[in-house]
């Protein structure tokens, strides 16, 4: 046994279904070698990734049908990864990043899960200055993201790691379900030179949930 408990479920996006493997709540917790303690992550922190939450499932909808043909994309903390998993069903170019030390392995179960091939994967962790490019990450044309802004600290670090991997032309897309920090984040991205545009999200997901949340979109 890993130490934790898992779910599969089916995840409707784009009237597509897609299989998704999570954890089972939020009460999962294994982190036998430390690997997640040595990279700054609590008891409490450690399930977030393995969920399937009301912003990723905007964030994936919203990549079912946005213009992606020739442009490298980047989904940072990406958790379970469904917007990238829309984008590679549409034979998409898209990288997942993220820091957790299991997202690698529920990427790769759930791509077998639904017939995708390999995806590359990057951890990447916004509190490291990564802009000598040591990562290998590159540049990208378009960096997506869902949810992203819920610890204080992340806003200027998160605007930071945006910045070292988009190209000279990017659009950037994340969406927020109204965090505290949203301001922050955006002052940060202003001080580094990108325009905001912003706007609401459908107040409904497709599996008819209620979401009230926005669309950050920055360029420069």
């Amino acid at each position: 046994m890993p130490g934790y408990e898992v779910r599969h479920q089916t995840v409707t996006i784009g009237g597509l279904d897609y299989a998704v493997r999570s954890l089972l709540d939020n009460q999962q917790y294994a982190d036998p070698h430390g690997s997640a303690e040595d990279a700054g992550m609590g008891a409490s922190g450690w399930p977030l990734f393995g969920q399937v939450w009301p912003s990723a499932r905007v964030l994936a909808l919203a990549m079912h049908s946005h213009a992606i043909e020739g442009k490298r994309v980047l989904e940072i903390g990406a958790g379970l990864a469904l917007a990238s998993l829309v984008i590679h069903r549409r034979a998409g170019d898209v990288t997942v990043t993220d820091w957790h030390p299991l997202t690698e392995a529920f990427l790769h179960e759930n791509l077998l899960a639904n017939d995708l091939g390999p995806l590359p994967y990057q951890p990447g962790n916004w509190a490291l200055d990564d802009a000598s490019g040591a990562s290998g990450l590159g540049r990208f044309d378009l960096i997506i993201g869902s949810d992203v802004l819920y610890e204080r600290q992340q806003p200027a670090q998160l605007a930071r790691f945006i910045d070292q991997h988009a190209s000279a032309g990017a659009e950037i897309i994340i969406v927020d379900p109204d965090r505290g920090n949203r301001s922050a984040f955006c002052q940060a991205m202003a001080t580094l030179g990108y325009g905001l545009h912003m706007q609401a999200a459908s107040r409904t997901l497709e599996s008819g949930e209620a979401y009230k949340g926005r669309f950050l979109t920055f360029t420069r």
